[in-house]
C-alpha cells in the first residue's frame, strides 16, 4: 500500500491471514470497523476491503511483503511493545492513527490478537537474557578438583586410573551370572593393584591408610556401585570384622589372603527376624568345653542369614554373628569365623546357602542366605578382642559390662557406615554431572522468531538441579570432617561420632536418592534410558537407605545421642536444668526475635554466615529442648520410658535433621577459610549461600510457627535462592566438572559433549 494512513492496517491483515484462514468472526469485525472509520474515504474503503476478501486471499508473497515490512520496523526499534505501536510507525506516525489508539486497541481484542505476545511472532532474532544466558568457565576446575580431592588426591587419581581400563568396560549382560563373574574379576584386579588391603596393617600386607581406604570406596562408586558393595563387603565388612574384632592370631592367619582375594568371605550379621536389631539376633554359637569347640546353629527358619553379599557364590568364610551360649547361659552377641565352602566352591556340611534372586538393582552382588546345621568351629575361630574364653571354660571381658561391650564391638564397625554415604554422594556427583550437562545442551521452546533456549536457563529447572548441586557439595566437605574425625578419633569421643556417623550416613543416602529422582525427571525421556546410567544409579542406591542402618532407625540413634549431650549439660533432665537451659536459648534469641531482625531482608544480613549459623543453631537447640522437655513431661506422667520415645519419634527425626544440618554447615564454612584460590573460593561461597538459605527455606514453616522468622523475611530468602540459583547457573558445568569423573565412567551419551 502507498497510502500511509492505510499502512497502519498492514500488522492487523498480517496476523489475520498467517494461519491461511480468515475466520467469519474476523472477516464481520475488521469489515465493521474498516465501514465505521468516517476519516476513510470510500475508495480507501474499498481497498481494504479487497484485503480481506475471503474470495481472494493475499498471495504468498504479499504475506511475506507485510511480515517483512513489520520486522523492518522491529529490528530498527526493538523496544515497541504492541501492535498499535508498529500501526503507527507504519503510518509514518500519522497524527489520524495515533488519535485513533482506542479504537485500534478495541479492535486487536475483538480479533483476539494478545498485544505483547504475538510481537515475537515478527522478530527474527529474538535478543533476550534468557536466550543468551550460557555456561562459561570462570574458575579454574583442575584447582577446585584438588581441593575436593585434598590428601588422597594421590589414591583418587590412581584409582580412576584403574578403572578407565579397557576392562573395566560396563556389563551390559543380562544374565546374573554373568555380571557376579564380571564384579569378581574386577575386584580381583584391585587386589592386584594393593587397593582391596590399604587399611590392613603394613605387616599382614597392607597398606595401613583408612583414609585412603575411604577415597577408594568413593572414587570405585563412579563406575559401578555392585562393584562397590562386593569391595566392601570382602574387603571392609570381611576383612576389618577380622581385623577390629579379631587379634593377633587372626591378624597372621587371615588378612593377608583376605587383602589378595585368595579368602572371599562374607559379613553375616542381618537375619531374616533381626535386621538392625542386632541384640535380637536368634544364630547360637554354643561352647563346648569337652573338645574346645563351639557349635553354631541357626534355631528356626526365620533366623537365618539373609542378604549376605558374597554368600551365593563366592564366599568361603563368613564373619557370623551370634549369641554366646555357655553352660547353659547366654553372654550375648559375639563374633565367629565360620566356613562355608571348600575352595573349590562346594559348600560345607552342616552349611545351606539359598540365593536371594534378582534385586531392584546391585545384581552383581551375590546376596544369599545361610544355614547352620549344628557346624562345628575351633575356639580359636572366636574373635576374641572384646570378649574369650579362659582355659577353664568361662567368659572373660576387658569389658565387665554387657551393654557396653555390646555397643564397643558394634563400634568398631563404624567404618562401613562412612564408606556408604561416600559411595552415595560419588553416585549424587554422577547424577547431577550426567544431568546438568545435559541441560545446558537441550533446547526447548524460546521466543517467537528466536532460538530455542538451553533448559537450564529456565528458572524452575535451576531450582530443581543447582540447591542439589550445593547439597552434594556441602556434604563432600561434611563427609570428609567425619572421615578425618574417625580416624584421629579417641575413646572419649567415640558415641558423638558413631552418632555422627549413623547420621550422615542417613543424610547423605536421602539426599542422594532425591538427587538422582530430580535428575531422572530433569532428564524427561533420555533419563529413563538405561543408556544415560540414572536408572542404574538410582536403582543401586535405593537400599543405601537401608542397609548398614535403616536410615529412620539411624536416626532416633542420632536424637538419643543429643539427648544425652542434654542431660550431661543439664542433669537428669530435672526442672532446674530445663529451665536453665531454656533462659539461655531465649537470651540468644532475644535479639534474633525483634522486629527489626525478623524482619530484616537486605541482601548482605541474607548472605551473611552468621546469620546462617544462629538460625541453625537456634533450630537444634529449640528442637533439642523441646523434644526433652516432653519426654521429661510424660515420664513424669507416668507414662513407661519406652512409650515415651516412641511417642516422640516424629519431634527425634526434627532434633537429628537440625543437629546435622548444623554440623555440615559449618564445616562448608570452616572449608572455605582454607581455600586460597580467590576465584574457587568465591563460587563456593555462592553454593554455600545457597545450601543455607535452601534449607531455611525448606523449614520456613519451622521458623514461622516459632517466630523467630516473619512472612516479609521468607519471601526475601526465597528471592535470594532464585537469585543465586541464576548467578550459579553459568558455573554449574564447571562445577559439577571439577568432579572429575572418568569419561569412561560417566558414559552417559547425554552427557557427551
Amino acid at each position: 500500500m502507498t497510502n500511509l494512513k492505510l499502512r497502519a492496517f498492514i500488522p492487523l491483515f498480517y496476523l489475520v491471514w498467517s494461519d491461511d484462514l480468515l475466520t467469519q468472526k474476523e472477516f464481520l469485525t475488521l469489515q465493521e470497523f474498516i465501514g465505521s472509520q468516517n476519516w476513510l474515504s470510500e475508495k480507501e474503503k474499498e481497498l481494504l476491503f479487497s484485503k480481506v476478501n475471503v474470495l481472494n486471499p493475499p498471495s504468498r508473497e504479499q504475506l511475506i511483503d507485510w511480515k517483512s515490512e513489520v520486522e523492518k520496523i522491529i529490528q530498527d526499534k526493538p523496544s515497541v511493545r504492541c501492535i498499535f505501536d508498529i500501526s503507527v510507525m507504519l503510518s509514518g506516525n500519522d497524527k489520524t492513527i495515533i488519535d485513533l489508539e482506542q479504537a485500534f486497541v478495541k479492535l486487536e481484542n475483538d480479533l483476539g490478537i494478545l498485544g505483547e505476545e504475538v510481537i515475537g511472532d515478527f522478530k527474527k532474532n529474538a535478543i533476550i537474557f534468557t536466550s543468551n544466558y550460557k555456561a562459561v568457565k570462570r574458575f579454574d576446575t583442575e584447582i577446585l578438583t584438588q581441593i575436593l580431592d585434598g590428601e588422597q588426591a594421590k589414591i583418587i587419581k590412581k584409582v580412576k586410573s584403574v578403572i578407565s581400563r579397557p576392562e573395566f568396560a560396563y556389563e551390559t549382560s543380562t544374565n546374573t551370572d554373568v555380571y557376579r563373574e564380571k564384579v569378581y574379576d574386577w575386584c580381583k584386579i584391585l587386589a592386584e593393584e594393593n587397593l582391596g588391603n590399604m587399611a590392613y596393617p603394613k605387616q599382614y600386607g597392607g597398606g595401613e591408610n583408612l583414609a585412603d581406604y575411604f577415597a577408594i570406596m568413593e572414587t570405585l562408586s563412579y563406575h559401578d556401585l555392585s562393584l562397590v558393595i562386593k569391595f566392601g563387603v570382602q574387603f571392609g565388612l570381611w576383612g576389618m570384622s577380622i581385623q577390629s574384632l579379631g587379634t593377633e592370631k587372626h591378624y597372621i592367619k587371615y588378612l593377608k589372603d583376605i587383602g589378595s582375594l585368595k579368602l572371599p568371605g562374607c559379613f553375616a550379621m542381618t537375619e531374616t527376624n533381626h535386621g538392625s536389631n542386632v541384640k535380637g539376633l536368634e544364630t547360637t554359637a554354643t561352647y563346648n568345653h569337652g573338645d574346645q569347640t563351639f557349635t553354631i546353629h541357626t534355631p528356626n527358619e526365620n533366623a537365618q542369614k539373609e542378604y549376605i553379599g558374597n554368600a551365593a557364590k563366592h564366599g568361603q568364610m563368613a564373619t557370623v554373628f551370634a549369641k554366646l551360649i555357655i553352660g547353659g547361659n547366654d553372654y550375648g552377641i559375639n563374633a565367629f569365623i565360620v566356613p562355608l565352602r571348600h575352595a573349590n566352591g562346594k559348600v560345607l556340611k552342616g552349611i545351606t546357602i539359598g540365593d536371594c534372586g534378582l534385586k531392584m538393582g546391585l545384581n552383581g552382588v551375590d546376596n544369599g542366605t545361610i544355614r547352620f546345621e549344628n557346624v562345628i568351629i575351633p575356639k580359636e575361630n572366636m574373635l576374641d578382642r572384646f570378649a574369650s574364653i579362659n582355659e577353664k571354660g568361662e567368659f572373660e571381658s576387658p569389658i565387665p559390662s554387657d551393654n557396653r561391650r555390646f555397643f564397643t564391638m558394634l563400634g568398631t564397625l563404624v567404618g562401613g557406615r562412612i564408606g556408604i554415604p561416600r559411595s552415595a554422594l560419588a553416585a549424587a556427583k554422577s547424577g547431577l554431572t550426567i544431568t546438568i550437562r545435559y541441560s545446558d545442551q537441550r533446547k526447548q521452546f524460546g521466543p517467537e522468531g528466536g532460538s530455542e533456549v538451553p533448559i537450564l536457563n529456565y528458572r524452575m529447572h535451576q531450582r530443581r538441579l543447582i540447591p542439589l548441586l550445593a547439597k552434594t557439595y556441602a556434604i563432600h566437605f561434611a563427609l570428609q570432617y567425619l572421615t578425618n574425625r574417625f580416624i584421629t578419633k579417641n575413646e572419649s569421643e567415640m558415641q558423638e561420632i558413631e552418632a555422627l556417623a549413623a547420621g550422615m550416613k542417613a543424610y547423605s543416602t536421602w539426599s542422594t536418592r532425591d538427587t538422582l529422582q530430580e535428575c531422572r525427571e530433569a532428564c524427561g525421556g533420555k533419563g529413563y534410558l538405561s543408556e544415560n546410567r540414572i536408572d542404574a544409579l538410582k536403582n543401586d542406591t535405593e537400599i543405601y537407605t537401608t542397609f548398614e542402618g535403616d536410615n529412620t532407625v539411624l536416626m532416633q540413634l542420632v536424637a538419643k545421642n543429643r539427648l544425652s549431650e542434654f542431660r550431661k549439660s543439664f542433669g537428669e533432665m530435672d526442672a532446674v536444668g530445663i529451665i536453665n537451659y531454656v533462659y539461655e536459648n531465649a537470651k540468644t534469641a532475644i535479639s534474633e526475635k525483634n522486629p527489626i531482625i525478623t524482619r530484616k531482608t537486605d541482601d548482605d544480613h541474607l548472605l551473611d554466615d552468621q546469620f546462617h549459623l544462629h538460625a541453625f543453631l537456634y533450630r537444634e537447640k529449640t528442637t533439642l529442648a523441646s523434644a526433652a522437655k516432653r519426654l521429661k513431661k510424660l515420664i513424669d506422667g507416668g507414662l513407661e520410658p519406652y512409650d515415651a520415645f516412641n511417642v516422640v519419634q516424629h519431634q527425634m527425626i526434627d532434633v537429628s535433621q537440625a543437629y546435622l544440618e548444623r554440623i555440615i554447615l559449618e564445616q562448608f564454612q570452616a572449608a572455605i577459610q582454607f581455600i586460597k584460590d580467590e576465584k574457587c573460593k568465591g563460587i563456593l561461597l555462592k553454593l554455600y549461600q545457597l545450601y543455607a538459605l535452601s534449607q531455611i527455606e525448606r523449614n520456613k514453616g519451622w521458623y514461622l510457627e516459632d517466630g523467630y522468622l516473619e512472612g516479609v523475611k521468607t519471601k526475601a530468602i526465597r528471592k535470594m535462592v532464585n537469585q543465586l540459583c541464576w548467578e550459579i547457573r553459568p558455573d554449574a558445568v564447571s562445577l559439577v566438572e571439577a568432579f572429575d569423573i572418568p569419561k569412561s565412567c560417566l558414559a552417559a551419551p547425554i552427557a557427551l559433549y
